[in-house]
């Protein structure tokens, strides 16, 4: 009897695990790889050099502490140990800008100026307030130290210690003009009574007095209801800069939060929808010796009457736009304060200009203009703001990147002569440049072997031979020692997650120099698993075009002849590479689905980052287009290639990868038997202005492109499985985007379909739960739908 009851317990013991993985014949579970770093581990990151070059701190979390914490590895001990919260606190920024002879490092931290002496390590904090102080930089020949605090600049005199503010920005509020009737009596009252004509008088001459000390403060700036950026002074100290703009009134959304810790509703503000009001900037110099203050002129710009190609699909339609020029970043200034570059974008995101500023009128030469009918983007290139960009050794040039040749690459140019020489070239990218403290050599990171491999390079100041200072596969990611002797490394491989590494530069030794492993961050039962590194593959799109992607494939013996699609997100990230993801829950995902025999393939569809401006621009206009026709082509590699059954491919991803699911289940219904819409947009009109309309325009100039972008226009497409799994306080893509989209399917009468919904999850969710019961549901509906498994 004691026997039987230990065999039924041994018995119920086992089944358990096997219930909880709910058909799941993997020995991963779903639970234990959607717990995120707890269950992989705490890997390293932001690392950062002390001054000497001998300690390399960075932050990690090996204990799986609350937050993570500091800490530092010596050189010579090679030692790594935990920091305390004194050294934390007192670690200079790794950011900041050096004076002209780099004895002198500037920064801000926690909202207040440091200045670094970096022969004696002594140490200044310039501000000590509550206030917010920012932006510091080197002014009159390195004797004083510029920042922003709020909205107005001041100056720190170095020798004296002296403040001194710059800048006053006036009250937007405007006195009452009087009308005719209380002008008159106004009037009559100074007409009739000597005793207020008197006090007038006093009043006046105090107003004059006032006036008199007011020319000897700071520069007052009326905002005139407009708001006031980037406030600069050059680096001789003769010039004021700042940039004023009028933000548009545009109707912003609410987000409802309805599981909180008050028991109510509670609304959030959220952004507003495509097709805003374009803001208007404009730029001010004044003249500090002359206290003059006048605009930069701009209407000398190449293209500024330009009309976007696409606006021939609307004839009938007249197109305006008065004002093309958006945000315009600077002026960064040379050294000698002699030359001030501007770099400028149009607010249809298809042109970039950088020019040269002439300070003494406000006017500029045009040196280079970058125009895309689709849009400016790429390395380096396409912020929200500007793109990269640096004085040359010479003083005279300057360096930038372009897409020119459809790639984009490092480039200088005269700002005397305008001649451009590409220093760079070919058909990879260059990323994150910067320039040697000898000012000898370039440092940058390429994609030169492999569009899926980051390598660390170094390249002779005035272009040339490259030579590749890493040498691991994957990516690299390197932090230079100020001595440039060490590069830190925070390298990963496909199954290999991120850890920190120490290598001596090759420039100063062994040519290939081996780098030593100091972190380990994974944990037992991730290590306890042996995780898949899926082939990087291409197959053919039906324009010819080779598409990358990862192949995950099962043993012969446990494959189910069922593949499953895996669509990344944001549309421009990149993850057919040989790094680890991003998405490295998805990852971990894929080898569960891999071990219930399915195969799986992950695509870099057009749009995705990593193989030039072409690839880039291959959704302008048409989002669901060559995206969507490139997972179709897989889906038919792996029916002509693999020995995948027609009816048992699915398809599932988030964001812009649930975004592709929705068109794939609405408009390749016969290709795609189930799908997976994770945080999805179901209408482009819906979603945000600074993404969509570089690759869509606005609703109103292109309505088109919506329309034929937008799943929630071909939901009578629908036949396969749909499951839709959304955030309820998502503050990217809106929770109403799916309402919307389930009232048309309830109205087009379909019934194949449901939505998971998550109260207490944004757009990247944060509880394990929420992802655990997220994926369970995905996994549970592949078994369905396409194995017929309950």
């Amino acid at each position: 009897m004691k026997n039987t009851w230990l065999l039924c317990g041994i018995f119920l013991l086992s089944i358990i695990p096997c219930l909880a993985q709910q058909g799941n014949t993997s020995t991963l579970s779903i639970k234990e790889i959607m717990q995120g770093d707890d269950f992989v581990g705490h890997l390293p990151s932001n690392p950062q050099w002390s001054l000497d070059s001998q300690t390399l701190y960075f932050d990690w979390n090996p204990s799986k502490a609350q937050n993570d914490s500091l800490y530092a590895y010596h050189l010579k001990s090679a030692k790594t140990i935990k920091t305390d919260f004194e050294t934390s606190y007192s670690l200079p920024s790794s950011g900041g800008v050096f004076n002209k002879d780099r004895t002198l490092k500037l920064y801000a931290k926690r909202g207040d100026i440091f200045l670094l002496n970096l022969k004696t390590q002594g140490l200044i904090q310039i501000t000590r307030t509550e206030e917010y102080e920012s932006a510091p930089h080197f002014t009159e020949n390195g004797t004083k130290v510029a920042y922003r605090q709020g909205n107005n600049l001041f100056t720190w005199d170095i020798a004296t210690g002296s403040t001194v503010q710059l800048t006053k920005i006036k009250s937007a509020k405007k006195d009452d003009e009087k009308s005719d009737k209380d002008q008159w009596l106004y009037e009559d009252q100074l007409g009739l009574f000597e005793v207020l004509r008197e006090r007038k008088a006093k009043k006046d001459k105090t107003e004059e007095a006032k006036k008199l000390l007011e020319a000897k403060g700071p520069l007052p700036i009326d905002p005139d209801g407009k708001s006031i950026y980037n406030q600069r002074i050059s680096p001789i100290g003769n010039y004021i800069t700042y940039l004023t703009t009028k933000s548009p009134t545009n109707k912003g959304t609410i987000v409802p939060h309805y599981v909180t810790e008050s028991g109510y509703t509670e609304d959030e503000d959220a952004r507003s929808k495509v097709g805003n009001a374009p803001y208007e900037y404009e730029m001010f110099v004044y003249d500090i010796a002359k206290k003059k203050a006048y605009p930069v002129v701009l209407d000398s710009l190449e293209g500024l009457d330009y009309v976007p190609e696409y606006t021939k699909d609307y004839p009938d339609k007249t197109y305006e736009n008065k004002n093309r020029l958006d945000y315009i970043d600077g002026p960064l200034w040379s050294e000698d304060g002699k030359y001030a570059v501007l770099d400028i974008n149009s607010n249809d995101y298809k042109d970039r200009w950088i020019v040269l500023l002439d300070p003494k009128n406000g006017t500029v030469t045009q040196l280079d203009r970058q125009h895309d009918e689709a849009w400016i983007a790429g390395p380096g290139i396409g912020g929200y703001s500007g793109g990269e960009m640096g004085w040359m050794p010479d003083g005279k040039s300057i360096w930038f990147q372009s897409e020119k040749t459809g790639y984009s690459h490092l480039y200088a140019i005269d700002v005397s002569t305008k001649k451009t020489k590409a220093l760079t070239s070919g058909e990879f990218e260059i990323y994150d440049p910067r320039i040697s403290k000898d000012k000898k050599r370039w440092y940058f990171t390429a994609n030169k072997n492999h569009p899926g491999d980051r390598q660390f390079y170094s390249m002779p100041i005035g272009g040339g031979k490259m030579q590749q200072l890493t040498q691991m596969t994957g990516s690299n990611e390197v932090n230079l020692s100020p001595d440039e002797r060490k590069m830190a490394i925070l390298h990963s491989y496909t199954n290999k997650p991120t850890e920190l590494y120490l290598q001596d530069n090759p420039i100063w030794g062994k040519s290939k120099a081996e780098a030593k492993r100091i972190t380990y961050s994974t944990t037992k039962d991730f290590d306890s698993y042996q995780w898949r590194d899926p082939e990087i593959i291409t197959f053919k799109a039906e324009d010819g075009e080779a598409v990358h992607a990862r192949l995950y494939q099962p043993n012969s013996d446990t494959k189910n002849k069922a593949a499953i699609i895996f669509v990344h997100g944001a549309g421009y990230l990149q993850n057919a590479h040989k790094w680890w993801s991003t998405y490295f829950r998805e990852y971990m995902f894929h080898n569960l689905l891999v071990d219930n025999g399915y195969t799986v393939l992950d695509i870099d569809y057009r749009g995705s980052a990593g193989y030039g401006r072409d690839w880039r621009t291959g959704i302008y206009r048409y989002m669901g287009g060559k995206d969507l026709s490139d997972h179709v082509d897989g889906a038919k590699y792996l029916i002509n290639e693999l020995g995948i059954e027609e009816n048992k491919i699915g398809i599932y991803g988030g964001s812009y990868g649930g975004f592709i699911t929705l068109m794939a289940m609405f408009n390749a219904p016969d290709t795609f038997k189930a799908g997976a819409a994770i945080r999805s947009v179901g209408d482009w009109a819906a979603y945000n202005h600074g993404y969509t309309a570089r690759i869509l325009n606005t609703p109103v100039t292109d309505s088109l492109a919506y329309r034929r972008s937008s799943p929630i226009y071909f939901a009578e497409g629908l036949k396969g499985d749909l499951l839709i799994l959304h955030g309820m306080i998502d503050d990217n893509v809106h929770f109403q985007d799916m309402v919307r989209l389930s009232q048309r399917l309830i109205e087009l009468e379909k019934h194949n379909w449901e939505m998971a919904v998550y109260p207490v999850e944004r757009h990247s969710f944060v509880e394990p739960s929420s992802w655990t019961d997220e994926y369970t549901r995905i996994f549970k509906l592949f078994q369905k739908s396409l194995l017929d498994k309950n």
